[in-house]
């Protein structure tokens, strides 16, 4: 009678290990090493369903360990550089680019979700990859952040309708009720630039590819996910939180 090994196949591919425990079951089960190789190839043939599912595992368990090693730089705002409750039991991080069409749409998402859920607080991270003007505006972010105007700027950045350019920062600025000159001076900041390539560097780190991106507990959302998929790994987080 063959010898069937649909659990070590799964713990090989769900570990991302084969070889190691093709040698582990070669010492405990009688035949020789080709012979198990060939079993669990003939098995992964034949239930090829496993493949997505074992990598969907394997991605999460790489992404939950990035997470953990970086979860205070993570989770840990820029002064001023967030919304929602300040004491939150789960914080949603959110990557983002004020030139990103699907920020915009991430960013009723999000406010949808802190009306929803008093608990949440969401942690803003300036990601600007598209556009030399993403990045004036990231460090106008940050400038109002540091004003105490941050929600004010970034509603307007994506309330409003246009691109993203010059012009469109400079009005935003001032409609925001920022200090023109002081916003202006920060733009050359060397602090605020370093908090931008510290955002970029973070989201390199954890392997982020585009915008909008959220972290939330131990799981990485790519893209504008919508309000009921935020809502989901809110809760789930929430859920480990509490054992």
């Amino acid at each position: 009678m063959p010898i069937r090994l649909p659990w070590a196949v799964a713990a090989a591919m769900l570990a991302g290990a084969g070889g190691a425990v093709v040698a582990q079951t070669s010492q405990t089960i009688p035949g020789d090493r080709a012979a198990i190789e060939a079993i669990v190839r003939d098995y992964i043939l034949s239930h090829p369903e496993i493949i997505p599912e074992a990598m969907n595992r394997l991605q999460a368990r790489e992404a939950t360990s990035l997470i953990e090693s970086n979860r205070k730089a993570i989770e840990t705002p820029f002064a001023g550089a967030f919304a929602g409750n300040p004491r939150g039991d789960v914080s949603v991080v959110v990557f983002f680019d004020y030139a990103c069409p699907y920020c915009r749409q991430g960013h009723q998402d999000v406010k949808a979700l802190l009306q929803a859920d008093p608990k949440v607080r969401v942690v803003y991270r300036d990601f600007p990859v598209l556009s030399p003007a993403s990045d004036e505006a990231a460090l106008a972010s940050l400038s109002a952040a540091t004003q105490g105007r941050y929600t004010a700027f970034h509603n307007a950045m994506f309330e409003t309708p246009g691109r993203v350019t010059h012009d469109r920062v400079v009005a935003t600025v001032a409609s925001a009720g920022l200090d023109a000159g002081r916003t202006a001076t920060d733009l050359a900041s060397p602090a605020l630039k370093a908090e931008v390539r510290k955002n970029l560097e973070l989201g390199r780190t954890l392997g982020l590819t585009g915008t909008p991106s959220y972290i939330v507990g131990n799981r990485i959302l790519s893209g504008a996910v919508g309000l009921e998929k935020l809502q989901a790994a809110v809760a789930e987080a929430r859920q480990a939180k509490q054992g």
